[in-house]
């Protein structure tokens, strides 16, 4: 079969790799539909980030590059592996794509999404959304029932804003503020209203983003460039400021910013992914007791998303911007959203 493979930075090659074999335990999954993700970006641009480099392979899996990419897929189960009873050949399915050891502190604690040796499918082994075919083991497969599966390969990026939301005990009554409307900021803000918090404001300087982001569920979209945020925030929550914050961007002033328009005693979420060292004005915690708290990616948080999604609390469409074949993964997937950031959000691929 044909997989998008990472060689090494800014080298994706469609390479043709053997069909992975169920074992007991485990599912074979057809892949329909696979989102392309900042952090696939990420590796091409920067890495290897994720990916186990030629002379470090992954302490689970043991592989390194070539790595078959894309971890926001789903498809139809195509095989059932020994002693797997409770789901049918043609079922549409979500696959929750951890590597984790199951042994260490985090995983024994159940967040096993901070296991010390955490590795993704698609990042580091064991296959990848970009292939036709992946085997996963039945605890990371999540039925969709009658949603559809280019559906379902945006709930892994909502499940990362909903464990995000979940984690920071976001209320309906709280005023929350996401700070960035890329992807990430998008789906908070989607999912922030989908929980139902009515009052969600969204800093973002992109016209573009800006527009989507009230698509996303914002009800007011401020502009750092024209615009004093922590002053409008304090002037739009009666001079409290918000009960949390969601830093989405990555950057230094914006995570200033973010924490400087907390409430005292109330919460800065830090979702993004940084590519350097942040730099945090320890006081502007302290003297007002603010929390600073990090989010990686999701646990136990599928089925919830799923159900958002079924009972139309978000609709993951408007967050599709673009749908490719496979043999068109770099020059219209990943270059498209490099040089048209501002006005993609998801592109779907269909590795058949």
């Amino acid at each position: 079969m044909k997989a998008a493979r990472f060689h090494g930075r800014g080298d994706i090659r469609i390479d043709e790799v053997p069909e992975p074999v169920v074992r007991p335990g485990t599912v074979k999954v057809e892949v329909e539909w696979c989102g392309i993700c900042g952090t696939d970006l990420h590796e091409y641009l920067e890495g290897p980030i994720f990916a186990p480099p030629a002379d470090a392979p992954h302490p689970l899996t043991g592989e390194t590059v070539p790595i078959t990419l894309g971890h926001e897929f789903a498809g139809v189960v195509a095989e059932l592996g020994e002693g797997v009873t409770d789901l049918r050949v043609g079922d549409r399915v979500v696959v929750e794509p951890y590597i984790v050891c199951g042994r260490c502190d985090a995983c024994t604690q159940g967040r096993y999404n901070v296991c010390q040796s955490l590795g993704f499918v698609g990042l580091s082994g064991m296959g990848g959304g970009f292939s036709q075919y992946v085997v996963a083991e039945r605890r990371w497969i999540h039925p969709l029932g009658e949603l559809g599966t280019d559906v379902g390969a945006l709930v892994e990026p909502l499940a990362v804003a909903y464990h995000a939301v979940r984690l920071a005990g976001t209320r309906p009554d709280h005023t929350a503020v996401v700070f960035g409307a890329g992807p990430i900021g998008l789906v908070t803000t989607a999912a922030l209203r989908a929980v139902g918090v009515e009052e969600v404001i969204v800093v973002e300087p992109a016209d573009v983003r800006k527009e989507k982001a009230s698509v996303a569920g914002a009800g007011a979209v401020l502009d750092p460039r024209s615009t004093d945020v922590t002053a409008e925030i304090m002037e739009l929550t009666k001079g409290r400021g918000a009960d949390v914050t969601f830093e989405c961007a990555g950057v230094d002033a914006v995570l200033k910013t973010a924490i400087q328009s907390t409430r005292v005693g109330g919460t800065c979420v830090n979702v993004a992914i940084w590519g350097h060292e942040a730099s945090v004005a320890m006081n502007d915690l302290v003297f007002r007791e603010v929390n600073v708290l990090g989010s990686l990616a999701y646990a136990d948080d599928h089925r919830p998303v799923i159900d958002l999604i079924a009972r139309g609390k978000v609709d993951p469409h408007q967050f599709i911007t673009g749908r490719i074949g496979l043999d068109d993964l770099v020059v219209g997937g990943f270059q498209e959203l490099i040089e048209n950031k501002e006005s993609n959000v998801k592109i779907l691929v269909q590795p058949r």
